[in-house]
C-alpha cells in the first residue's frame, strides 16, 4: 500500500504522524512511503532521515493525496485539503468530528474512509491512540496553569506548591481518566492541594491506592464542583466521552464563584470543551479572560512539545497503520474490532454513533461495508 505522511498545517502544530523509524518498519512490510517535504522538521526529523529509512520525499500535499492509498495526519484535515481527498482513500488521523460539523460534512462529501485515532478502542474500553497524547496534555495542563497564574498574565500570583509557611494552591481536576490522572500527578508532585472529581467510583478507588496524600478524590456532582471551584486556583477540565461532545460541567454562572485571576485549562476543547465559556485558542494566542477568569483552551497542546509527542504517538499508531496497510481497511476491521471502532465516516455515511448524534445525522452500520 502507498502511504502518505503529510506535513501538518494547523496553526503551531509541529508534530508529524510517523517518524523515520516508523517508515523503516512500514518499508519492511513492503509498503511505499511518501513523506511531504519538511513534514518532520518541527519534531526534529529531517528529510534526509526519512530518505535513509526508505521514504520518497514529495514536494506538495496535493501530490501526497493524489498518489496515496492511505494518508496520515496528526490533526484533522484543514479546509484547503478537502478537495484533494479522494473517494475510497483511507484518511487515518485524529478527527474529533463530533465537535466539527463542517469537517464531518466535508468527509461525507469525499466518500473516503475516515478512521479516527481517538475512537479506536480496546475491549477494556481504553483508547490506545488517545492515551499517549492525553498523558502529554495532562502533564502540560499543570505547566500551563502554573504559568498563567503568574501576575504577568493577569493571574492571581499564586505558586502551585507554596513555600514553607505559605499554603499551596488548590487545583481542581474534573475527570479522572488519563488526562486527569496525569494532571493530578503533576500538581501533586509540585505540592499543590489537589481535588479530583469523577462519576466512576471504581476509578476513584483505584486512584486512592496510587495517588499521594495531597490528592483528594470525590464523586462528581454539580454541587461538589460549585463548592470546590470557590477554593480552586486552577481548574483542569479533562472529561471525555469517546467520539462525542464533551458535557459542559462548568457554567458561566460558576465563574462568578471563582477567585479573580484563577485559571481554567480545558483539555477537552477538541471535543467542544467542558466549560460553557470555552472557545478554541492557539499556541500563538493561548488565553483569554472572562469575568476575571483566565481561560486556556489550546486544541493541540501536545504540539508544543512536538518531539516527545511525535515519538509517543508513533509508538501507539504504528501497529494499527501497519495492520491497515497490510490487510486493507475492510479485512483489518473484520479481524480487529479495535480498528473497526475507529470507523467514523465510510463511503459518505456516518458509522460512529457519537458523531451522528452530534449533528442529527443518520447512523450507518459499519458491518454493511465489511
Amino acid at each position: 500500500m502507498i502511504t502518505g505522511i503529510l506535513k501538518e498545517i494547523k496553526v503551531e502544530e509541529n508534530r508529524v504522524s510517523m517518524t523515520p523509524a516508523g517508515v523503516e518498519v512500514m518499508r519492511g512490510y513492503g509498503h511505499t512511503l511518501l513523506v511531504e517535504k519538511g513534514a518532520g522538521s518541527g519534531s526534529g526529523f529531517e528529510d534526509k532521515a526519512y530518505v535513509a529509512a526508505g521514504a520518497e520525499i514529495v514536494r506538495t500535499a496535493r501530490e501526497i493525496y493524489e498518489r496515496s492509498d492511505m494518508v496520515m495526519h496528526v490533526k484533522e484535515p484543514m479546509p484547503s485539503e478537502y478537495k484533494w481527498i479522494r473517494k475510497d482513500q483511507i484518511v487515518f488521523t485524529y478527527f474529533h468530528l463530533a465537535a466539527n460539523e463542517a469537517l464531518t460534512r466535508a468527509m461525507i462529501e469525499t466518500k473516503s474512509i475516515a478512521i479516527a485515532y481517538e475512537t479506536i478502542q480496546k475491549a477494556d474500553g481504553s483508547l490506545p491512540l488517545l492515551i499517549p497524547m492525553s498523558e502529554v496534555a495532562g502533564r502540560m495542563a499543570i505547566q500551563e496553569a502554573a504559568k498563567y497564574l503568574e501576575m504577568e498574565y493577569g493571574g492571581e500570583g499564586v505558586l502551585l506548591g507554596g513555600v514553607p509557611g505559605v499554603e499551596p494552591a488548590t487545583v481542581l481536576v474534573i475527570g479522572a481518566g488519563t488526562v486527569g490522572t496525569h494532571a493530578a500527578k503533576m500538581a501533586c508532585g509540585l505540592g499543590a492541594r489537589v481535588y479530583v472529581v469523577d462519576s466512576c467510583l471504581s476509578r476513584l478507588r483505584y486512584l486512592s491506592d496510587v495517588m499521594p496524600k495531597n490528592c483528594f478524590l470525590l464523586i462528581s456532582s454539580p454541587e461538589t464542583i460549585r463548592r470546590l471551584i470557590r477554593e480552586a486556583d486552577a481548574v483542569i477540565g479533562s472529561v471525555l466521552i469517546p467520539g462525542a461532545k464533551a458535557p459542559k460541567l462548568v457554567t458561566r454562572d460558576m465563574l462568578k464563584l471563582m477567585k479573580k485571576g484563577s485559571v481554567l485549562v480545558d483539555v477537552a476543547i477538541d471535543q467542544g470543551g467542558c466549560f460553557e465559556t470555552s472557545k478554541a485558542t492557539t499556541h500563538k494566542d493561548p488565553i483569554y479572560t472572562i469575568d476575571g477568569i483566565i481561560h486556556y483552551c489550546v486544541g493541540n497542546m501536545p504540539g508544543a512539545v512536538a518531539k516527545t509527542s511525535t515519538l509517543a504517538l508513533t509508538n501507539a499508531t504504528l501497529p494499527y497503520a501497519a495492520e491497515i496497510a497490510n490487510k486493507g481497511w475492510k479485512r483489518a476491521m473484520k479481524e480487529n474490532p479495535e480498528i473497526k471502532k475507529g470507523a467514523n465516516v465510510i463511503k459518505g455515511q456516518v458509522t460512529f454513533k457519537g458523531v451522528a448524534d452530534a449533528f442529527g445525522l443518520k447512523l450507518a452500520d459499519i458491518e454493511k461495508f465489511l
